[in-house]
């Protein structure tokens, strides 16, 4: 009887803990939300030569105010703009204070702007045409630097990279070749048929060597994007690997070590059967030059959901397959190989046909990241000694998850003296990949807390103390009538009672 008794008087406790839960269900947003990191972005440029500063101005009206190009029926609000460096006039010399002081001078534009920045240098944008057997007719000498001067000029970067990495979205690896892009090189090795028709052994450690000194050049919290797939696996398994290298495994993911901070940005997308080479094997020293389309895609769609990808469309010719559905499969591909941003200006052709036919506005939405919270149970009333039980149902629509690290706080301000406590979940939002997720945490309510009725917020702020308390830098879910524009805090329309 006394046992009887004393497992009914459990059972009771559990029914009033449980009683003093709520259930609050809110209602998704159908907004093209502006958040960091994600999206389209405005392209931007300067040479060493003609060094044009970044204006903050300007680029407040970005994230500010819908922007059209000239040739765009599409217009973008962004939180990321590109920004191309040609260090021309550094091919064979150091990089300038003035040059070093100018980039810094960008660096404080965009993070006063509330924007980030995703960063390229390359030491020529011009393309020689001539008698060649390049089968685009671009011909050598190309005009990018020798290895020992780029090296050196990382080394010049690296100080300000690490500075001011808080307004890195990512670097790509640039440097080596006409535009960045790592492939009509005279130092780098040239896999045209200009040169040897594929890349030897030696060219790709080389290369492997310029990858190490930016992933070192940069905080670890930052990634780095290569041009092609094959960039990395040689990286991660040396110049013998081969197309069917693994790709990155989830237990791996979002460790800070090289492998994990390698992302991938195709500046061709969508633009033939396998995007103008991108997805290509170019050899080594043993082993030729081959298609490998079908496999290197099976490895992009494998290894980018837990690395950044983003790039622009370069051709329109590959249509209807870069087209909306159902005649053609743009987000689709943009969904399986996790795309977080694309250029907002090129190629236009294929832009506004995603306009037309009926797609853009889907695309807007869901480069990258989109939080929605579908379901909340929170406790009602409880004592200050009482642990707290959080339990969140959120779905990500978006292509892709978070590629930045990124702190969960739960905000408690007092509905009378205003004054807020903040608790930092567990949750790694990096893990909040396409689909569904339930998030569940067991918290201890803050030391000093008073009894009284607090606000309750969901707050996901940069991870950078200089821009924590930046509404521009805190994620938005895609919720209606959830966001504290003052704060960033999203509301969860719900008050808790502390005893």
């Amino acid at each position: 009887m006394l046992k009887f008794c004393w497992s009914f008087l459990c059972c009771l406790v559990v029914i009033s803990a449980v009683a003093q839960n709520k259930t609050i269900v809110y209602k998704e947003s159908q907004d093209d939300i502006v958040n960091p990191e994600r999206g389209f972005y405005i392209p931007t440029g300067t040479k060493a030569s003609n060094y044009i500063l970044l204006d903050a101005a300007q680029l407040k009206l970005y994230r500010s105010k819908p922007q059209q190009s000239a040739k765009a029926s599409y217009a973008v609000t962004v939180s990321l703009i590109y920004r191309g460096y040609e260090l021309d006039t550094f091919k064979n010399q150091p990089l300038s204070i003035s040059f070093l002081k100018n980039l810094q001078k960008d660096f404080d534009a965009v993070r006063e702007a509330g924007l980030k920045i995703i960063l390229r240098f390359a030491y020529t944008n011009n393309a020689k045409g001539g008698n060649c057997t390049d089968e685009y007719k671009i011909c050598p000498p190309y005009g990018d630097a020798p290895r020992e001067v780029v090296l050196n000029h990382i080394k010049q970067l690296k100080p300000l990279l690490q500075k001011n990495a808080d307004v890195i979205a990512v670097l790509q690896e640039g440097f080596i070749g006409i535009w960045g892009e790592n492939y009509f090189t005279d130092y780098f090795g040239d896999a045209s048929t200009n040169g040897a028709g594929k890349i030897l052994d030696s060219s790709w450690l080389h290369r492997n060597e310029l990858l190490k000194a930016l992933l070192t050049a940069l905080p670890k919290s930052r990634m780095v994007q290569v041009r092609t797939p094959q960039i990395k696996q040689k990286f991660v398994y040396g110049p013998s690997a081969v197309v069917k290298s693994l790709p990155l495994k989830l237990s791996k993911a979002f460790n800070n070590s090289d492998n994990a901070r390698i992302g991938f940005h195709n500046d061709c997308f969508l633009s033939t059967a396998d995007d103008y080479g991108t997805y290509y094997d170019y050899g080594s020293s043993s082993q030729p030059r081959q298609p490998a389309n079908e496999i290197l895609r099976k490895y992009i769609e494998a290894d980018t959901k837990f690395t950044v990808v983003g790039g622009e469309t370069c051709d329109d010719s590959f249509s209807p397959q870069n087209d909306c559905a159902p005649a053609g499969y743009a987000e689709e591909e943009m969904r399986r190989m996790h795309y977080s941003y694309l250029n907002a200006a090129y190629n236009n052709d294929v832009n506004n046909d995603w306009d037309s036919s009926g797609c853009m506005y889907s695309i807007k939405r869901k480069l990258g990241y989109r939080f929605v919270l579908r379901k909340a149970i929170l406790p009602a009333k409880l004592k200050k000694t009482d642990r707290v039980n959080i339990d969140f149902t959120l779905e990500n629509l978006g292509y892709a998850s978070l590629y930045n690290p990124r702190p969960v706080k739960i905000i408690l301000r007092n509905t009378k003296t205003q004054k807020e406590f903040i608790v930092t979940l567990k949750a790694n939002p990096q893990f909040w990949f396409s689909g569904t997720h339930q998030i569940k945490e067991t918290i201890k309510l803050p030391a000093g807390i008073n009894p009284g009725s607090y606000q309750m917020f969901l707050f996901l702020p940069d991870a950078n103390v200089l821009l924590s308390n930046q509404t521009e830098y805190s994620v938005v879910l895609a919720n209606e009538n959830m966001l504290e524009k003052t704060t960033g805090y999203n509301y969860l329309q719900h008050i808790i009672s502390v005893k």
